[in-house]
């Protein structure tokens, strides 16, 4: 008996397979970008905010070549860089770093700025690559970016992004079937950088700022993508940092990563354990991320 087929956690069933060979037969001169948003459409295959998701489509059929199950057409043509090598955000930026050591108090009011897709977006990558012990990393699906300014001053850059798929300590605090899960883990941000500049040192000001936030970042999260916000994550390095300003504004300590990592095959630590925080958005956080969705097609990819 075969083992079954997965992808991304999702089991992909024998009649889908050959429902995309299908596809490949009957339009023999489509690309393979044309081949997955034939298969979006056929599918009703989209994000929340209605747009197809041809990027993950994509990595399906090329996993389901690559494994022998379907024939894709060859490449048209191929990237002139690997994605790994994309190039990397200057970082030689010219800003007034003159030590800014005032009250909290005095800085107020500050303008957080959401700077994806804007003319900022160059020099928060900048600052993030330069700065942050991190660098910058490149963010596929669903993402933002914040600028935190004092008058015409930067003072901190913070991103978010999707969540990671499992995370233990997350997923016991919630209660969710892994099911549920995947139906609703689109509903949270992961915390991917925080960076406070080095020349900024104010205190309170971290955890001021993640208050601010999160008081904002569902509203701006539904008006690019087309769904709110319940909850928000973070890893904090305890090898490095403490996590005072999460803890001060009031994120929940819920336990550790296992240390193994997303590509871990033989189940041993290689990666430092880190704390694992959240920070429900609702109170009832809980009853809007576990419920099934009303009328939410599922594709079983």
């Amino acid at each position: 008996m075969e083992e079954p087929i997965t992808y991304r956690g999702r089991t992909i069933s024998s009649e889908q397979i050959r429902f995309i060979s299908d596809l490949i037969a009957e339009h023999p001169g489509a690309s393979r970008y044309r081949l997955s948003k034939l298969l979006c459409e056929s599918w009703d295959w989209r994000y929340a905010n209605g747009t197809l998701c041809d990027g993950p489509c994509r990595g399906l059929m090329l996993f389901l070549h690559r494994g022998g199950h379907i024939q894709l057409p060859a490449q048209k043509w191929a990237p002139r860089k690997h994605p790994g090598r994309r190039r990397k955000p200057a970082t030689d930026i010219l800003l007034d770093e003159s030590p800014i050591g005032e009250p909290l108090s005095a800085l107020r009011p500050m303008e957080i700025r959401q700077v994806r897709r804007s003319g900022w977006e160059e020099l928060f990558d900048g600052l993030i690559e330069r700065d942050h012990y991190l660098g910058y990393s490149h963010v596929v699906g669903e993402h933002l970016k914040y600028m935190v300014f004092w008058g015409n001053r930067p003072v901190a850059c913070l991103a978010w992004s999707s969540p990671p798929w499992h995370i233990g300590p997350r997923d016991r605090f919630i209660g969710w079937s892994p099911k549920v899960r995947r139906k609703n883990l689109h509903l949270i941000a992961y915390n991917t950088r925080y960076l406070i500049l080095p020349w900024v040192k104010v205190k309170h000001l971290a955890s001021h700022i993640l208050g601010q936030i999160a008081r904002r970042i569902s509203a701006d999260w539904e008006a690019l993508y087309g769904h709110p916000l319940h909850y928000l994550e973070t890893f904090v390095d305890r090898e490095r940092f403490a996590g005072t300003c999460y803890r001060a504004a009031n994120w929940v300590y819920l336990g550790q990563t296992t240390g193994r990592g997303i590509k871990d095959k033989k189940h041993k630590v290689t990666l430092s354990k880190k704390d694992v925080l959240g920070y429900p958005l609702r109170r009832d956080f809980r009853c809007r991320l576990c419920a099934v969705p009303a009328g939410r097609q599922e594709v079983t990819t």
